[in-house]
C-alpha cells in the first residue's frame, strides 16, 4: 500500500469522524451513496440519479461545487463515494495520490461552452457581441477553479479580449452561480454550460453563442469511484450503460 494511499485513506475515514460539524462530514448511511459533482452536470446527475434509484432502489446523495473546491475537499478527507469532474486532471491526480479506486476512471461526457443572454438579440451567432462591447458586464466561472471558467478564459483570450474586457468580468465560484448572474440580471450575459440552456423539457430563453471548440481546450469530464460502496459502483456502471449516455446526450453533452 502506498503512502499516499494510506495518507489518504486516513484522511477520509479519520478525519471526517473528528470533523462532525462540517456540511460534507460523515460517511453515507447504508443504501446511500454520496456523490460529489460539477457544477455544470448537476442538473444531468439528478435526472440520472433519480431513474437509478426507481430501478435499484437507495439513495444517491448529491453534493454540488466546482470542481476545484470538490477536489481540495476529497484531498483533505471528505468522505464521497464518487467525483463526476468537470475536467480529466483531478480525477487523474486522485487516482495518482490513491484516493480513488485503480481502473475506475472513465470519461462520461465532452462539454460545450457558450455565450448567453436572457435577452432575446443581444448575443449574435459569432459572438461578435464581445468586441462590440454593448454591456456592462460579463459574467464567467473563476478559471481557478471551474474548467469551464478556464475554457471562457481561454476564449477572451483567443479573441484578444482578455485583458480588455477583465474590468467587466463577474466570477462566479462555479458554473451554477454562473448562470445565476446572468439569469439575474446581474450581469446582461456570461459563458455557460450548454447543457444549462438544453435541459430536456425546459428550453432556456434569450440568445446564445455556441462557441467552436477549436477557441479552447477540449472539456473532458471524468468520473472516479472513490470508496468500496458497492452501490456508487453500481451507479457509475448504469452512467456508462447505453439509458444513462443517452440521457447525458439529451442535455446537450457529446459523448466520449
Amino acid at each position: 500500500m502506498s503512502l499516499c494511499f494510506r495518507l489518504c485513506s486516513w484522511r477520509r475515514w479519520l478525519l471526517p469522524t473528528l470533523l462532525l460539524a462540517l456540511p460534507w462530514a460523515g460517511g453515507a448511511q447504508a443504501g446511500e451513496a454520496r456523490v460529489a459533482v460539477a457544477a455544470n452536470f448537476a442538473p444531468a446527475l439528478r435526472v440520472l440519479a433519480e431513474t437509478f434509484e426507481a430501478r435499484q432502489g437507495g439513495r444517491i446523495a448529491i453534493v454540488v461545487g466546482s470542481t476545484g473546491k470538490l477536489y481540495a475537499q476529497i484531498h483533505h478527507g471528505a468522505p464521497f463515494d464518487a467525483l463526476f469532474a468537470a475536467d480529466e486532471r483531478r480525477p487523474a491526480l486522485l487516482e495518482e495520490a490513491g484516493c480513488a479506486r485503480p481502473g475506475s476512471r472513465f470519461t462520461y461526457a465532452i462539454g460545450r461552452l457558450a455565450l448567453w443572454s436572457p435577452d432575446a438579440g443581444r448575443v449574435d451567432a459569432a459572438g461578435r457581441v464581445l468586441s462590440e462591447g454593448r454591456f456592462r458586464h460579463l459574467a464567467i466561472a473563476n478559471p481557478k477553479l471551474a474548467p469551464y471558467g478556464r475554457a471562457a478564459r481561454q476564449v477572451l483570450e483567443a479573441r484578444g479580449l482578455w485583458q480588455a474586457l477583465r474590468p467587466r468580468l463577474v466570477r462566479g465560484e462555479n458554473i451554477g452561480q454562473t448562470w445565476q448572474f446572468v439569469h439575474s440580471g446581474n450581469a446582461e450575459l456570461g459563458f455557460v454550460a450548454l447543457s444549462q440552456l438544453r435541459q430536456p423539457g425546459r428550453a432556456a430563453a434569450g440568445s446564445h453563442w455556441l462557441v467552436p471548440q477549436a477557441l479552447h481546450a477540449p472539456i473532458v469530464q471524468q468520473a472516479v469511484l472513490l470508496s468500496d460502496n458497492p452501490l456508487a459502483a453500481d451507479f457509475l456502471r448504469f452512467v456508462q450503460g447505453n439509458e444513462g449516455r443517452a440521457m447525458i446526450a439529451s442535455f446537450g453533452y457529446q459523448l466520449p
